[in-house]
């Protein structure tokens, strides 16, 4: 797999926000922004896979809500 380049331009406030965040994590802007964008593709890719479950075994939130519900004896 190849990598691109990806060039932003932001205002000098969001871009010392990236930094403390990215500072905090022990990591560097570009490493934070990827992970940001990573994290966000898969939990888009993810609810798309569940909205296609349900689609399929045609469940409905309140039957995923019960199901997550502890048996108490």
């Amino acid at each position: 797999m190849g990598t691109s380049v990806l060039s932003l331009r932001m205002d000098e406030e969001l871009l010392e926000r990236l930094r403390d965040r990215a500072a905090k994590r022990g990591m560097s802007v570009q490493d934070y922004v990827i992970r940001t964008l990573v994290r966000d593709d898969f939990d888009e890719r993810f609810q798309s896979a569940v909205e296609e479950t349900e689609k399929h075994y045609g469940a409905t939130p309140e039957a995923r809500d019960a199901s997550c519900d502890p048996v108490v004896p």
